[in-house]
């Protein structure tokens, strides 16, 4: 053993801590944030969407939209891989989560509120937006519909005199109140009530594993660290940095992160609501990477245990008893639920400015969510391991495709570029090498999608380098500094620099 397992968990949570306080300013700096600018809400406050909220529930809602199912139940499938899966959690969070979280959040912010697929449009081009357009509905719907067989099953787990069917149609209710009503009538309202039951579940559950002597990470070694340990013989490439999406890196989350751009006063508050938040998700993972491989002797032990759910109510009631097993599960359950809710609802946002339809009545907003949660319900009858395996791979596609936009919009502007393009050539390697091994894609040799995988970044790289500085946005869509050109008027001391004292910042 390299050492205690005790001291490792600690090691990868100063990281994680570490990371927001270091490289989360790096990021800041790399942006170029300006305290000066007025924010969308400053300038069109409509009372349903852009809404003024205070930072620390702006926190709280980013967190809870981000941190769905992934942060459970994908470290405890990766903890499969054995060891390895702490170490994606917390490079994977620092250095390429976190970061792509923040960056499309300030550009979002930038954009006046801007949906993710003009954050892509306006730096990868009308095409890339017009396909993304499209593929982010769908996957919108789809994130909505896996949140609600999920929440639903573990709720079925703890409360079996309940059918199925009835925490399904009392979630999908929950959800079109969500997606319907003002952001601040809801979500804003219920979301502290989740927040605590988050936290009980993950501090909880840690005081509680290392308060009753469970040998902590016990399997923890220089050749463990870089080594499948999965029972079936399964490789960590790349099958880990799949199924360890959020708590790593997500480009749900890029979906998720305009709802608080449209909310936030000032530019400076973007470090603790989007790297933040993402820092947190990642403290989450660490914990179930944790708890599954310490709670269980082995991978194979854990894989003989069962399905995820079994494993969240396993590991809950034999730590907290049945009153805070019972706790730490529905602290599971909100996880998903506030996330199902917000992709309706980032659903809702991206076709309403596709079709340029105002949101401000409820009749336009029950317009636009009956069709999708009708998709959304007929989604939620089929079977929910085969619309997992198929949301993994289109979640990590997101955040490359996300990544190199991000990388274009700071090329153009001169600004440290590598920070997002070195992840992005990594994803896109990861994300190309998946689907051409994967059953569920082409089902070639590893080493063939690899070298596939391998082609299709340097292709993508070059042709960064070559059109990344050509793609700049239309002046018709954005100004000089970065600001969209035609919201509701600006505050005027924000439009003659002199009544500032100090000159604006270009973007």
């Amino acid at each position: 053993k390299i050492m205690s397992g005790y001291l490792y968990f600690f090691i990868c949570l100063a990281f994680l801590i570490a990371g927001y306080a270091v490289y989360g300013v790096i990021a800041e700096k790399v942006f170029g944030v300006d305290r000066s600018r007025p924010t969308p809400v400053m300038t069109r406050e409509d009372g349903v969407d852009y809404v003024k909220m205070p930072l620390w529930k702006m926190i709280v809602i980013q967190l809870l939209n981000i941190a769905g199912l992934g942060p459970v139940f994908g470290p405890i499938i990766g903890a499969l891989y054995g060891p390895s899966a702490l170490l994606w959690v917390v490079f994977g969070c620092v250095l390429g989560g976190a970061v792509h979280d923040y960056m499309s959040g300030m550009i979002s912010l930038r954009y006046g509120g801007a949906g993710y697929h003009e954050v892509l449009g306006r730096n990868l081009g009308h095409g890339v937006r017009t396909f993304m357009e499209f593929f982010t509905v769908i996957f919108l719907i789809l994130v909505g519909a896996v949140f609600v067989a999920g929440p639903a099953n573990l709720l079925l787990s703890i409360f079996p005199e309940i059918p199925y069917w009835v925490w399904a149609v009392l979630i999908f209710t929950y959800y079109i109140c969500a997606t319907v009503f003002p952001i601040d009538k809801v979500i804003g309202k219920i979301y502290p009530f989740f927040a605590v039951l988050l936290i009980f579940m993950a501090i909880g559950l840690t005081i509680a594993l290392f308060a009753e002597g469970y040998d902590v990470l016990p399997n923890i070694s220089l050749d463990t660290l870089f080594t499948s340990q999965h029972p079936n013989g399964g490789s960590i490439w790349p099958a880990l940095f799949v199924i360890i999406a959020c708590g790593a890196i997500s480009g749900f989350h890029a979906t998720q992160s305009p709802m608080m751009a449209k909310c936030m006063t000032n530019e400076s508050q973007g470090r603790k609501v989007f790297y933040g938040s993402m820092i947190m998700e990642g403290i989450i993972a660490l914990i179930w990477v944790t708890l599954g491989l310490s709670f269980y002797k082995s991978p194979a032990e854990l894989e003989a245990a069962g399905p995820a759910p079994v494993v969240v109510k396993n590991i809950s009631f034999a730590l907290l008893g049945t009153f805070g097993g019972i706790i730490a599960v529905l602290g599971v359950v909100v996880l998903p639920v506030s996330t199902g809710d917000t992709a309706f609802r980032g659903a809702r946002l991206t076709l309403a400015d596709i079709l340029k339809l105002d949101q401000t009545s409820i009749k336009s907003r029950l317009m636009l969510s009956v069709p999708l949660f009708i998709v959304g319900a007929v989604l939620c009858l089929v079977d929910f391991s085969v619309i997992w395996r198929y949301f993994g791979w289109a979640n990590q596609t997101l955040s490359c495709v996300c990544l190199w936009a991000i990388s274009v919009y700071l090329y153009r502007r001169g600004r440290f570029h590598w920070m997002t393009t070195l992840p992005a050539m990594f994803m896109t390697v990861m994300v190309v090498t998946f689907i051409c091994q994967a059953k569920i894609g082409l089902n070639l040799p590893i080493y063939i999608a690899t070298w596939i995988g391998v082609a299709a970044m340097l292709v993508s790289f070059i042709c960064f380098m070559i059109f990344g500085k050509k793609m700049p946005e239309s002046e018709k869509d954005v100004d000089n500094n970065g600001w969209n050109a035609t919201p509701a008027k600006k505050p005027a001391e924000f439009e003659d620099p002199a009544k500032t004292g100090k000159p604006q910042q270009a973007g």
